[in-house]
């Protein structure tokens, strides 16, 4: 049963305003600790130090009460992941722990493995600790956790519907047996789930030390408050937007065999100040396409909202409250909606997930500035890329993981550039980059270079951020990388008079100095004394270059990301030597020149 939440600005008052955020803080400290328990006891670098992984605290009932530093597409819907386990069990008792991977049964995709622990006060469960873990092998046919060209859940990785996997604190060897075996790093795998295991425990610990200190009647009337007041600042956020229906299109790129045109990404927002309601229709879309890009119900719902939430006050808080007040409508066989069964779902966490999020995003700059935000760059080009080999160095033990080496650049919004370190809109730069040493200290590869890929990103009032590149290779051995680089065909659009991204590239450097550039969607071997480089998609630009600030310019010439030859072409901007030796500064008598001359050819 979902309640109702009370978004009036008289709402009822259960509990002292000061003891509300007391208590948030807790709720954030316990998810906090949740976290530090996976980063610190995971075992696979995509884990520990990519931090691809998410705690959270729901209600039994299944609504979302905290996050903490958490990747949107993981905990946005995350409770359709927890609804199937009281649908399908009637004997939830205390000590029980459940996963759940499956997007037919309410999960991301198949990488995505969801543990949750019902937490149980005074003999009555209240709440579920929740932890989601992008696993580096699930036991796919090929060598990576994003397949594209999978059409189907049966040529994907291994699949737990809702399984218990802990019976009354007593863990099941034979649900860990099937996950070992079906694994190509078992032991990986076995100590990421351990992690989540040790999380979902200590979340459960917290929570009950909490009921105990504060009561448990407190710690439910600040959850019903809290909800409300959620509630209430999304709703007074939403009625300060321009009434109206907007709608913007995107395209992910061609996939060969899949979408060979490319697939199409149609996102209409319905405003209704008002109410304090925001509508969100992915319904105009084509139908589920024969491969991994098709979405989950819970990628396409969690997407929908996280393109609002990007548009409104940040300090709103990310609660069921909050949520109640954007409401999502799909079809049924829509490659963005809820998948007919058994078609390929892999890679329903990034790709066309992103475009749907980049097009919500977007969708905002449809009432004009300070609306919106320009398009972000895409998820997987070859800088996280899933590597594999057998390790030299170690026997040739197999090796199986996802790096992240480089990724995409932010698109700039109405005051702010583009985020540098973004990566994509499913993670708003909460995956961090891989430390260069610590990879080559756990795989048998060698990065040459990483850095930022000088005028590549969208001119704008406010800036794209540029690319990043990358050069690696392996060492001793033949090395399999797999990726899918959207943004080559496609790359990042600017709005309301902004520049366009750079697309992302990926290209074979053979050991005589010869280059072949590689597709956008494939699993590459990159032999030994071959080299492996890439760009990843730049971020677009927000508003006409010529209103940039000629100073804010001459700082993006000083750092390097920009030519002092494309400042002057796209801004209008002329330098001159700066006090400091090196450091250019503004020639603001040329500048005023030529900002005027090009105003003055602009007019009709």
């Amino acid at each position: 049963m979902t309640r109702e939440y009370d978004a009036s600005p008289d709402a009822k008052r259960r509990i002292d305003p000061f003891m509300v955020a007391v208590l948030k803080s807790r709720f954030e400290a316990i998810v906090r600790e949740m976290s530090l328990v996976v980063m610190r006891a995971s075992r696979s670098a995509v884990i520990k130090n990519a931090r691809d992984f998410s705690c959270a605290i729901l209600t039994f009932e299944h609504e979302l009460v905290t996050v903490e530093d958490a990747l949107p597409i993981h905990v946005m819907s995350m409770d359709m992941a927890t609804r199937p386990l009281t649908d399908h069990f009637d004997d939830i008792e205390d000590g029980d722990i459940f996963i759940n991977n499956c997007p037919y049964t309410g999960g991301t995709h198949h990488a995505d493995l969801i543990m949750a622990m019902p937490v149980f006060i005074e003999g009555t469960p209240r709440f579920w600790a929740v932890a989601l873990s992008h696993h580096a092998d699930t036991g796919a046919p090929a060598p990576s956790t994003y397949l594209p060209f999978a059409k189907n859940i049966f040529e994907e990785g291994m699949h737990f519907p809702c399984v218990r996997l802990v019976r009354k604190g007593e863990v099941r060897d034979d649900i860990l047996r099937i996950g070992t075996m079906r694994n190509r790093v078992p032991d990986l795998w076995l100590g990421d789930v351990h992690a989540q295991l040790g999380a979902c425990r200590t979340g459960a610990r917290r929570i009950e030390e909490l009921c105990t200190r504060y009561s448990e009647q407190t710690v439910l009337d600040f959850i019903a408050d809290w909800f409300d007041y959620g509630a209430r600042r999304a709703a007074a956020a939403i009625s300060a937007l321009p009434k109206g229906t907007y709608s913007y299109s995107i395209k992910h790129d061609p996939v060969p065999g899949v979408a060979d045109d490319g697939i199409p990404v149609n996102v209409a927002v319905h405003v209704d100040p008002e109410a304090g309601e925001i509508i969100v229709d992915a319904r105009d879309n084509i139908d589920c396409v024969e491969g991994g890009l098709n979405l989950s119900a819970n990628t396409a719902t969690g997407s929908c909202r996280i393109g609002v939430f990007n548009n409104l006050d940040a300090s709103i808080p990310h609660n069921e409250g909050a949520k109640s007040r954007v409401k999502v409508r799909l079809r049924k066989g829509c490659v963005v909606g809820e998948p007919s069964y058994p078609v390929g779902t892999s890679v329903a966490t990034t790709n066309v997930n992103d475009r749907l999020m980049i097009a919500g995003n977007a969708v905002f700059s449809e009432m004009g500035a300070p609306y919106g935000q320009a398009e972000s760059g895409s998820h997987l080009p070859a800088g996280v890329g899933v590597i594999s080999g057998a390790d030299p160095f170690k026997g040739g033990k197999t090796y199986v993981n996802q790096v992240f080496v480089g990724y995409a650049a932010g698109g700039a919004n109405h005051g702010h550039d583009g985020w540098l370190t973004y990566c994509g809109a499913a993670n708003a730069g909460l995956i961090q980059l891989d430390s260069v040493e610590v990879d080559e200290s756990m795989y048998p590869i060698l990065i040459e270079e990483r850095g930022v890929l000088q005028d590549s990103q969208g001119a704008g009032e406010f800036e794209g951020a540029p690319a990043m590149y990358g050069l690696f290779r392996p060492i001793g051995h033949d090395m399999t990388i797999a990726y899918a680089a959207d943004g080559t065909t496609f790359p990042p659009r600017g709005v309301l008079g902004g520049g366009d991204g750079k697309a992302s590239l990926t290209r074979r450097i053979d050991a005589d100095g010869s280059t072949e550039d590689l597709p956008a969607f494939a699993e590459e071997i990159i032999p030994d004394g071959s080299k492996l480089y890439f760009t990843a998609c730049a971020g677009a630009g927000y508003g006409p270059p010529s209103r940039r600030d000629p100073q804010r310019v001459a700082d993006t010439v000083n750092r390097g990301w920009l030519s002092q030859a494309r400042a002057t072409q796209d801004y209008g901007v002329a330098f001159e030597d700066g006090a400091e030796p090196g450091v250019l500064q503004v020639d603001e008598t040329a500048t005023d020149a030529m900002r005027k001359s090009a105003s003055e050819k602009a007019r009709p």
